[in-house]
């Protein structure tokens, strides 16, 4: 199948690989290079560096709705892909694009529709304490995350799994249901399934943000837990401690048991086990205020604990 992909970030490479070995790549659309680090220098998003190892011609527009699309619409035209591909691109796409394709565009996405539409269904998946997630293959419409689901496949989430693990598995998994789709698409053997038939109730991710990262203590343990996983590595749970922010990268539940002190209440000498509203959480990984990432384990070897310390 002649196709042309559209993605950016790391999530997308995964499927950009796959169908260099499967298919014929004729294009390549991603976002522009941005500034990045202490210079500043601009640098291609990863998706670009993947397609340049092909040789694929890459097209970066600002938008494909604004002043200026038509031009790349048009190239879309001469190049007649049977199928756009769409992972995590990051603009919505308008109607004409859509209809470009023999087979339309087919956008893999990294939740069970229609759970989860948005910009940020992974984090949010661990965040909400869901149990499973997983890849739906949809065909695009003019709505954010709305079109008919081609293919579905669920994944457990594990209990200490993070939110950059779990991205990882969801791209190759997603990059593997890419290619079962094409080929039930090109031997009709997929029949498109409106999301209201499921039965399940829409829901919506928004993209995460820097507020959301204070630790609340008073929250159940396992939320707590969640919340820490659902934003490593990106943007980070965080407390205060000694006055200082403390980045918290990993945790694990100690106890789901009342611990009979007050929510952020330091429960040991010797790990960060702090009080939750049902229980105990530890700190396994973390970064203080001007230091590096480390294991908490090592950090608390030069900085020792002294108990019954209040984190905010």
């Amino acid at each position: 199948m002649n196709v042309i992909f559209m993605g950016t970030p790391d999530f997308a490479v995964e499927a950009l690989k796959m169908l260099y070995e499967k298919h014929n790549v004729l294009a390549v659309f991603t976002q522009p290079d941005k500034p990045r680090g202490r210079g500043y220098s601009l640098t291609p998003p990863p998706v670009k560096v993947e397609a340049l190892k092909h040789n694929t011609q890459v097209f970066q527009p600002e938008s494909l709705r604004k002043a200026g699309a038509e031009e790349y619409l048009a190239k879309i035209r001469e190049l007649a892909p049977d199928c756009i591909v769409v992972a995590a691109y990051g603009q919505i796409l308008p109607k004409e694009l859509l209809e470009i394709p023999k087979y339309g565009c087919v956008n893999i996405h990294a939740s069970l529709l229609p759970k989860h539409r948005g910009a940020a269904p992974i984090q949010r998946s661990i965040m909400e304490c869901d149990k499973t997630t997983g890849i739906t293959t949809m065909q695009m419409d003019v709505g954010l995350d709305t079109g008919d689901i081609l293919e579905q496949q669920e994944l457990e989430i594990g209990q200490n799994e993070t939110a950059a693990e779990l991205f990882d598995r969801l791209a190759v998994l997603g990059g593997e249901l890419l290619l079962q789709t094409l080929t039930g698409i090109e031997n009709g053997e997929i029949t498109p399934r409106a999301q209201a038939d499921t039965g399940i109730e829409p829901t919506y991710s928004a993209k995460v943000t820097k507020q959301e990262c204070p630790i609340d203590f008073s929250k159940k343990v396992f939320e707590v837990h969640r919340h820490i996983l659902g934003l490593s590595d990106w943007p980070c749970a965080y407390t205060v401690y000694n006055g200082k922010r403390l980045k918290v990268y990993r945790s694990e539940i100690v106890s789901d048991k009342a611990p009979g002190k007050p929510a952020g209440t330091l429960m040991s000498k010797t790990s960060f086990d702090i009080a939750c509203a049902d229980g105990v959480i530890r700190f396994t990984e973390v970064q203080a205020e001007g230091g590096k990432r480390m294991k908490a384990a090592d950090y608390l070897r030069g900085n020792p604990l002294k108990g019954d310390e209040v984190f905010e």
